[in-house]
């Protein structure tokens, strides 16, 4: 038997993995972008919100690319319950994003997020 799962769970299901779900997302999703991220994000048909996180080696090393991977997801479990509907989004990080501490990165995809359901 499953478990029930929790509010602020990150599964398997909420994410975007395949290479053919972040191309299809980027031809009918909408950019939205701030100093910091881009979004690109549309309506999704798995009846749930989906994350995907692309951050290049131009964000820098491992272990900050793995810090800003964390801070996006961290936000994403905490605040995706305010999107209304069900939504497909990618975080495309900026080089700019190295070199923030994490209350500014929630800041910004504060930001991001307040803009993706308009």
């Amino acid at each position: 038997m499953k478990p029930a799962e929790h509010p602020f769970s990150f599964s398997k299901a909420d994410r975007l993995l395949k290479r053919s779900q972040f191309l299809s997302l980027s031809e009918s999703g909408r950019r939205i972008q701030n100093r910091h991220f881009i979004a690109v994000a549309a309506p999704g048909p798995a009846g749930r919100h989906r994350l995907g996180l692309t951050v290049s080696k131009r964000v820098g090393g491992a272990i900050t690319r793995n810090r800003v991977k964390r801070c996006i997801r961290e936000y994403f479990r905490h605040h995706r319950q305010a999107l209304p509907g069900c939504w497909d989004i990618n975080i495309i990080a900026k080089h700019t994003t190295a070199q923030l501490p994490t209350d500014a990165i929630f800041r910004s995809l504060s930001e991001i997020f307040n803009r993706i359901p308009r």
